[in-house]
């Protein structure tokens, strides 16, 4: 394997129009990889650090002038001549560099940016696609297959103007045989929303962060009834055609001066018992099969109960509890704290400890759904890595907007690529 040449950083823009940071890298070989960096709005404290420039005349203060900087300068020194293929010496050289817990002092985009685009460029000078690449490079074990899809159909919280306290309502076609078969029956669930959201005299037309839609509607709950009434209409059946999946993204909603969960929808003001209360009075009475992030960040000794209470029955899903690091992990696992984990590589920086997340997982028996953030690019990558490292499940947003239709395309190429080989709805228990 050839060593790394050039390293190039540029500012470009993310799928709600806000800078965020793309890398190319070229190696003696000629062959080259490129990552464009995701950018999250609806962020846990935990997360690795995204380097804004902080100037309010540029974008609000949003550019990333800094971290591209970095990218063309201090960083691009660091690995210019290394190894492409020897993917931890590379991402530990850049951890080592920043030294900072949460790759504040560089920027978690910038190193980010660099460690996918060496291994894309390390996949193509080996002849292979990035999913297979990845399967070999880190010994997979097992058929890869198309992960199971969880689609968002409509948006609430940080998302869509917080119109809703839930962030995200999600259908998951446990029943589809194939991924193509998956993606139709979604589609069909999409646009027999649209239809029942309009019966119901709500605006059918706004859509959020994540292409998903944003109706105003009266409680959180209703939210579930018309998801329900949604696949009917689609002339599918709830639960066992397609369950529902939610990303509750309680930080943003939880009081910690009262130590109370906020409902504004709802007119609740619920302690952490009330809320698991709550969530499993939905879980009892609609086909959820998931739920993200039902509990704030830093509740442990709630997120305990709530996997007491539902963990036997639904995937119990860390999203803001874990941000994809390894130690936060650690201690889900030893509190029996959620029994799945969401992977977002731009929580944590780099695709080596992006990979030790979900080896750390995987061995602990939690599964793991492999995440896009609010802010995409036209990037692909994320359908092989869900793919080549057997994530089991993808969660990508809607079905429009390029932004996340680029990911889901890309999967209906791998899986004729693949011959059709599909996780289905046994990955989440359906």
């Amino acid at each position: 394997m050839s060593e790394i040449t050039a390293v190039k950083g540029r500012e470009i823009l993310d799928s709600r129009g806000y800078p965020t940071v793309e890398v190319e890298v070229t190696l003696a070989s000629g062959h080259t990889g490129r990552m464009l960096v995701p950018s999250g709005v609806s962020t846990g404290k935990w997360e690795a650090h995204e380097l804004r420039d902080g100037d309010a005349s540029r974008y609000g203060g949003r550019g990333v002038r800094k971290a591209v900087a970095n990218v063309n300068g201090e960083l691009a020194e660091a690995v210019i001549g290394l190894a492409a293929d020897n993917q931890a010496f590379l991402d530990r050289r850049m951890i080592d560099l920043d030294a900072t817990a949460q790759k504040s002092r560089l920027g978690a985009n910038a190193i980010l940016g660099i460690s996918f685009a060496v291994a894309r460029a390390a996949a193509a000078e080996a002849g292979k696609p990035f999913y297979r690449y990845l399967a070999d490079a880190y010994r997979i074990e097992g058929d890869l297959r198309i992960p199971l899809p969880m689609v968002n159909v409509m948006s609430g919280g940080l998302h869509a103007g917080g119109k809703l306290d839930v962030q995200d309502y999600m259908v998951v076609p446990v029943g589809a045989s194939s991924y193509p078969e998956a993606l139709e029956q979604v589609s069909a669930v999409w646009q027999a929303t649209r239809v029942v959201l309009n019966a119901s005299g709500y605006e059918a037309f706004l859509v959020a962060d994540e292409g998903g839609l944003g109706p105003a509607l009266n409680s959180n709950e209703e939210g579930l009834e018309i998801l329900c009434r949604s696949v009917e209409q689609a002339g599918l059946k709830p639960g066992s055609d397609i369950a529902i999946a939610l990303d509750v993204a309680s930080t943003h909603f939880y009081d910690p001066t009262s130590n109370e969960y906020v409902l504004g929808a709802d007119g609740s003001r619920l302690t952490s018992e009330g809320m698991i209360d709550r969530l499993e009075k939905w879980v009892s009475s609609y086909p959820i099969v998931s739920i993200e992030d039902g509990l704030a960040e830093d509740d442990w000794e709630g997120w305990r109960r709530l996997t007491e209470r539902l963990g036997e029955r639904i995937q119990v899903l860390g999203d803001d509890l874990f941000t994809t690091n390894g130690e936060r992990i650690q201690r889900g696992i030893d509190l029996n704290a959620a029994n799945a984990v969401l992977v977002k590589s731009n929580q944590i920086g780099t695709l080596m400890e992006t990979v030790e997340a979900i080896r750390l997982a995987k061995f602990a028996g939690f599964r793991t759904v492999i995440s896009a953030r609010s802010g995409e690019t036209e990037d692909d990558v994320l359908a092989d890595l869900a793919v080549g490292l057997r994530g089991g499940q993808i969660k990508i947003g809607s079905l429009t907007r390029s932004s996340r239709l680029s990911k889901y395309n890309r999967l209906l190429r791998i899986d004729e690529e693949l011959g059709g080989a599909f996780e289905g709805g046994k990955v989440i228990g359906g």
